[in-house]
């Protein structure tokens, strides 16, 4: 998929052009196109090395408390900077994986997906969206998000 060849990232690009960045503005467009009602963008501060959390969408208060801070390597988002690749869990309230931390389920999210925000292979940051059912991100949703990832960075 080529960078500029769909309307999420046309939008996105927009938005991007605004100073102060809107994080939550982004962040709803995305969940919006998925479909999904939660939704997170992780800014890897290099400072301390941890996720911290830039905006967030749908999250029930006990679950944003967890999240404010990931460690690299820790939980979904965690994973995918790590391994800067899309982590991605059908059903979080059902997962034994170990992909998806405990508070995950707090979340009452079934479908999943976690991605690395890359900048020539360097992580800045993970972007997530999760979906209420059970569900398997496609190749070209996670290519998407993916390639949303890389304007954010």
């Amino acid at each position: 998929m080529s960078k500029d060849s769909h309307p999420l990232l046309d939008t996105v690009a927009a938005m991007l052009g605004a100073s102060p960045t809107p994080w939550d503005r982004v962040l709803e467009e995305v969940t919006r196109h998925f479909d999904c009602p939660v939704g997170t963008i992780h800014l890897l501060d290099a400072t301390d090395g941890m996720l911290h959390l830039k905006a967030q969408r749908g999250l029930p208060p006990p679950v944003l408390d967890k999240v404010q801070v990931i460690p690299v390597g820790k939980g979904m988002a965690g994973i995918a900077a790590e391994r800067k690749e899309p982590v991605q869990v059908c059903n979080l309230q059902t997962d034994d994986s170990g992909v998806a931390r405990p508070g995950a389920k707090m979340t009452q999210m079934e479908g999943s997906v976690a991605v690395p925000i890359l900048k020539e292979g360097e992580v800045r940051g993970t972007l997530g969206v999760a979906k209420p059912s059970a569900y398997d991100f496609s190749e070209q949703e996670t290519d998407l998000l993916m390639a949303v990832g890389a304007l954010l960075a």
